[in-house]
């Protein structure tokens, strides 16, 4: 989920950017210092929205930097579990897809892929069914949602597409021109 997020923090800026527009040189301290990283209670931050108050500057002995107390807001997208999330894979390995959704790659396991047996393809660099003959490829638009997230050493996010709705794009909508039962009849 993408949020706006209002943090607090003193921010250090550095002599090489206080020459300029002070709050360019405060909001660029604040990017360096935030962009990019995962925090447990906020997710990951993309981006710095905006500086909303600067408080007074101080110079510490033996440091050149001076220390702004800074409320700025950021935009993070946080995972959330059970949430439906739409992305394309990354890359197919022998044990799962990765697949891009929101800021980070979740891992859908081979068990997790289809209600059939599925076979990893080396040559191609493919996940296939064995009975439905469903083939998941690298660059393919797929839906999931988020079973497991864990954001310790490492960030790790773990997807499902074996419920309804859910998968690649192309086998739903495969799915929706398929007559039902009734229609069948």
């Amino acid at each position: 989920m993408y949020q706006i997020v209002t943090l607090e923090d003193e921010i250090l800026v550095p002599p090489t950017k206080i020459g300029g527009k002070l709050d360019q040189g405060i909001k660029d301290s604040i990017a360096e210092k935030f962009e990019g990283k995962i925090y447990n209670d906020i997710g990951v931050v993309l981006s710095i929205t905006e500086v909303s108050e600067i408080g007074e500057g101080r110079i510490l002995p033996g440091d050149a930097s001076i220390h702004y107390p800074v409320n700025f807001k950021v935009l993070t997208w946080m995972p959330k579990e059970h949430e439906i999330v739409e992305g394309s894979v990354v890359d197919i390995t022998e044990f799962g897809a990765f697949v891009r959704a929101g800021a980070l790659d979740g891992l859908v396991h081979v068990s997790q892929i289809m209600d059939d047996f599925v076979s990893y393809d080396d040559k191609n660099s493919q996940l296939f069914g064995k009975q439905s003959k469903r083939v998941l490829k690298q660059g393919d638009a797929v839906r999931a949602r988020i079973i497991s997230i864990s954001f310790k050493e490492q960030s790790k996010v773990g997807l499902t597409m074996r419920q309804p709705h859910l998968g690649s794009l192309k086998w739903l909508e495969e799915s929706k021109k398929q007559p039902t039962k009734d229609e069948a009849k």
